[in-house]
């Protein structure tokens, strides 16, 4: 019994399926690059539309303004139709505030605190308005009693309009100092989820990265996988 040698033929054959295999290999590796390729463009791409978004946050109307608007006018009213007329600026703002809130849900926290302070300078002006009035009675009382000669109590009514007033100014400047707390308190927690809520979609660009790159590292051991396997042996014929 004699065994051929294997021819040139096999030989050729073995080198060609060899070649091919490790042309499928790298063109697989070259796919895997080009996806990750835009994987990172497009996470990359993300991660700077969210900074973007962040900035302009940073430049959003200042919705506190409108109740810091509201008590100067309220400060300034020396006459009930003037109180009546701050009174109705800080209505129309809360209009307008509620109408935002719906169109502006990323900046709820400062336009809730901006009504809840007009509300307030509502509900302040109806107080003014009734010290107001208790003071003018008051210098209807001392004007009469200056009229009668009674200097006494024309100078104790006179003093309880001074402390009256003094202390209506105090209470006034503490409208300002609230609101100011308020909008930096709101501005604060608006700050904080905006950019919770931009490192959470950075997170989910970084996971999608890490994915890809997982999926390109299996993609390339399978690929090598596929050009390390061994050859099959070509056959050799056998004759009795």
């Amino acid at each position: 019994m004699a065994i051929q040698p294997v021819s040139a033929v096999g030989r050729e054959d073995a080198e060609e399926q060899q070649a091919g295999l490790l042309a499928q290999s790298l063109k697989k590796q070259e796919e895997s690059r080009a996806s990750l390729t835009e994987m990172i463009q497009d996470a990359k791409e993300k991660a700077d539309a969210q900074r973007e978004k962040f900035k302009l946050a940073k430049t959003s109307p200042r919705y506190g303004d409108a109740p810091l608007e509201a008590y100067a006018r309220l400060s300034r009213a020396r006459t009930q139709a003037q109180v009546s007329s701050a009174a109705g600026y800080a209505r129309r703002r809360i209009v307008q505030l509620e109408s935002a809130r719906r169109s502006d849900p990323d900046h709820a926290d400062q336009i809730r605190a901006a009504v809840g302070q007009l509300r307030k300078a509502v509900a302040r002006a109806g107080r003014k308005k009734l010290e107001l009035s208790r003071e003018q009675l008051a210098r209807a009382r001392q004007k009469r009693m200056a009229r009668e000669n009674k200097r006494r109590e024309e100078q104790r009514i006179k003093q309880e309009l001074r402390r009256s007033q003094s202390m209506r100014a105090v209470r006034e400047s503490g409208y300002f100092r609230e609101t100011e707390i308020a909008n930096r308190q709101a501005d604060q927690l608006t700050a904080t989820k905006m950019e919770l809520k931009a490192q959470a979609e950075q997170l989910g660009a970084i996971t999608s990265v890490d994915a890809a790159l997982q999926g390109y590292s299996a993609g390339a051991q399978l690929a090598a996988a596929d050009v390390d396997a061994p050859m099959e042996a070509p056959q050799v014929n056998v004759q009795a």
